[in-house]
């Protein structure tokens, strides 16, 4: 497997990417994988390389800025982070589409066979990114948020697949099913897969917070990451 970083832009800010794949000399699907509220720290890197062990290349995207970075448990820097792009989505969808502009430059990528997907705040991304219109096949939300902003969506062309915890208190049953509506209503190819059991940020080993709602769940990885790996067959091969 070969790792590097990748600088680009969007406007002025400078941002960095983490590219995982293996030169088979060819232009190679790809999965952009948007980052938790941390930034784009070890899971978003780890998630990359996961992908390209599936015989894809992999890009975690960054939406803070080269060198910004929040922390494990730090809920108020991590927040403050995260909290521009929550609150204005219309930036959010323009720092995303750079991160999606960037990987269909580089020669290692078919730029024809592109998926994102993103780990909570960056399952909020994803969704945002499909939300656009933007030209990718699919999006993963994987225990992300699915409340929208107040932009009006463009033609949503990429199917959908949501992956998440129903005892998730950052995405109570009326948020799920609010988004099961939109979807409908826009005519999108949409799945959400529901694991009982099951809180916020269950793909992170390094979650163990009851209080707050976030808590590792090995059993609901699993299944999680089959489905990932499935969702990705049906749209790559």
């Amino acid at each position: 497997m070969i790792t590097k970083t990748i600088d680009y832009l969007d406007g002025n800010t400078s941002l960095e990417g983490y590219l995982a794949y293996n030169d088979t000399g060819k232009p190679q699907p790809v999965v952009l994988v948007a980052h938790d509220w941390s930034g784009r720290r070890e899971m978003a890197c780890k998630g990359a390389e996961r992908i390209a062990d599936m015989g894809y290349a992999g890009f975690a995207l960054d939406m803070y800025g080269k060198g910004i970075f929040g922390a494990d448990g730090d809920a108020e820097k991590n927040g403050a982070l995260m909290a521009p792009f929550a609150q204005d989505r219309a930036l959010l969808r323009r720092r995303i589409n750079a991160a999606l502009h960037a990987v269909c430059q580089l020669p290692q990528v078919d730029a024809t066979k592109i998926v994102a997907m993103g780990y909570c705040f960056g399952g909020m991304c994803v969704l945002e990114l499909a939300r656009s219109g933007a030209d990718v096949k699919g999006v993963i939300s994987i225990h992300g948020i699915f409340a929208p902003g107040n932009v009006a969506n463009a033609n949503i062309t990429a199917k959908v697949l949501c992956l998440h915890g129903h005892d998730d208190p950052m995405v109570p049953p009326e948020q799920v099913l609010a988004f099961e509506t939109e979807m409908t209503q826009a005519n999108v190819d949409w799945q959400v897969h529901v694991y009982g059991g099951t809180m916020h940020a269950f793909t992170n080993p390094k979650a163990n917070n009851p209080g707050f709602g976030t808590v590792y769940k090995e059993i609901a990885a699993n299944r999680a990451y089959r489905s990932v790996a499935d969702f990705l067959r049906e749209i790559f091969c």
